[in-house]
């Protein structure tokens, strides 16, 4: 579903944003402390790699990918994994696990001094890769999106996968626009009256 002119999204009371097309994932399960969501993590995906469009990575995260499509596929004939939250090339969101639920996005990773980042945050995946820039609708929908978690979870802190599974990941990558989307989130912030999200992952 495509952001709408006014850019600006709600998740409701079980979780799920009224802006996003919903494909409920089984790789999920219950956070072990409910009212701990305090992290956004953003990564990248794209399946094949480096390949956009299509319906591989709904059907990886439901397991039930058609390994046979594609050479790449045979390596993840055994993976069980999950994002909350998915924004497609053209700026449309589908959402696959409630934001009260644990998703399986960040494997073994750490963040301010706790491990199992997957316990406490909430993960985004933008379809793309290392190697290729960001559409501008894709960071659209992503500012509207974590103005919506902000007000839903009173989220602190935003990274990307690289940050808390160093060289391990490299996601969201070099193409990420980081300065871009903190000054559009602050200023956003103001105009909403939402508190700022505390840290964000800058390296001068």
């Amino acid at each position: 579903m495509s952001p709408p002119d006014s850019a600006v999204f709600a998740i409701d009371q079980a979780g799920w944003c009224v802006h996003a097309s919903r494909l409920p994932s089984p790789n999920a399960d219950a956070r072990p402390q409910p009212d701990d969501i305090s992290l956004l993590v953003i990564h990248n995906i794209s399946l094949p790699p480096n390949q956009f469009g299509g319906p591989y990575i709904a059907d990886l995260f439901a397991n039930c990918l058609d390994c046979a499509a594609h050479p790449y596929f045979d390596q993840l004939r055994d993976l069980h994994v999950s994002a909350h939250f998915l924004i497609r090339r053209d700026g449309s969101l589908l959402q696959f696990v409630s934001t009260l639920d644990r998703a399986w996005h960040a494997g073994m990773s750490h963040f301010g001094g706790r491990e199992r980042c997957n316990d406490f945050s909430i993960g985004i995946e933008l379809e793309g890769s290392d190697f290729t820039p960001f559409e501008p609708a894709q960071y659209d929908t992503l500012l509207a999106l974590t103005l919506a978690l902000q007000q839903r979870h009173g989220l602190r802190d935003v990274v990307g996968h690289e940050h808390i599974a160093p060289g391990r990941k490299t996601d969201p990558g070099p193409f990420f626009d980081w300065v871009a989307y903190r000054d559009r989130l602050r200023q956003a912030e103001k105009s909403a009256s939402i508190q700022s999200l505390m840290g964000f992952p800058f390296f001068a």
